[in-house]
């Protein structure tokens, strides 16, 4: 008997989480198009900006490096 309680139980905590997924994501405030096309300019900008300042720290740590030990 008690075997059939906790299947039942698993199945309804199943059922649930999924119930509840759907229900937040109802909840979620989607972007429009030009939203979501400004956001993704704004992200790829920020990208490059730190690809190319890491870059900058790369080399001039590869400088330093190279100057010290006197290569």
């Amino acid at each position: 008997m008690a075997g059939k309680d906790d299947k039942h139980k698993r199945e309804n905590a199943i059922q649930r989480f999924f119930r509840e997924t759907i229900g937040e994501l109802r909840k979620v405030h989607w972007p429009t198009w030009p939203e979501a096309r400004r956001l993704t300019i704004i992200v790829i900008i920020v990208l490059i900006f730190m690809a190319l300042f890491l870059g900058l720290v790369d080399w001039g740590a590869n400088q330093l490096l190279i100057l010290a030990i006197g290569a």
